[in-house]
């Protein structure tokens, strides 16, 4: 490779390493070229692009990037996935899958916010749930204890609310105290009877 390339291939590098939120690293030695450019086929659905560089040229680029967590990675036959934007969840999941169908790719360890992270790590993130669905068990967490709080403030508020309906409902059945009750209609009868019969004891009398 001549100097010029050498130089296009690192400055590549350095700009990746700078705007890159995840790196994961394997060793690739026994894909086939077919196998290997699935794998990248797969990444790049998932915002990730697979580089495979001699590690002089990636040590030189992550010394100037200043991405020293990278360099105790950087023994053997070495692929990286750079993952700028995308779902490093699936990235993970890929390499991980692939790791295991075919025997041969072995997970190395990377880079998570600029701390270095062993293969362990990386098949941990590739047991996590999608992107999609750990936004919404976040966002559930996060409102669930909301909505308590909201019930918890407006339950004396409907307490009070039914108690005041609740003394309207008393006070509006009952009589006010200057209304004299009204006399029934059967008691006027009676007493026409009452007036009738002493008359006529009287004339009686008489």
């Amino acid at each position: 490779m001549l100097k010029a390339d050498k130089e296009r291939v690192v400055a590549e590098l350095v700009e990746r390493l700078q705007t890159s939120e995840t790196l994961i690293v394997a060793d690739y030695r026994g894909l086939t070229h077919k196998e290997l450019d699935d794998v990248r086929g797969r990444l790049l659905e998932s915002g990730a692009r697979l580089s495979v560089v001699k590690n002089t040229l990636t040590k030189r680029a992550a010394e100037q990037a200043g991405a020293e967590a990278l360099l105790e990675l950087l023994t053997g036959p070495t692929a990286i996935a750079f993952v700028h934007g995308g779902d490093m969840v699936a990235v993970a999941k890929t390499l991980d899958d692939t790791a295991r169908s075919t025997q041969r790719l072995t997970l190395k360890g990377g880079v998570l916010d600029g701390k270095p992270i062993g293969p362990d790590a990386v098949k941990g993130l590739a047991s996590l749930p999608p992107v999609d669905i750990l936004q919404g068990q976040v966002l559930g967490a996060i409102v669930a204890p909301l909505t308590s709080l909201l019930g918890l403030v407006n339950a004396p508020l409907q307490g009070l609310v039914g108690l005041i309906d609740a003394r309207i409902d008393q006070l509006g059945g009952e009589a006010a105290p200057d209304e004299a009750p009204e006399q029934p209609a059967d008691e006027a009868p009676e007493q026409a009877n009452e007036t009738t019969t002493n008359e006529t004891t009287t004339e009686e009398a008489e």
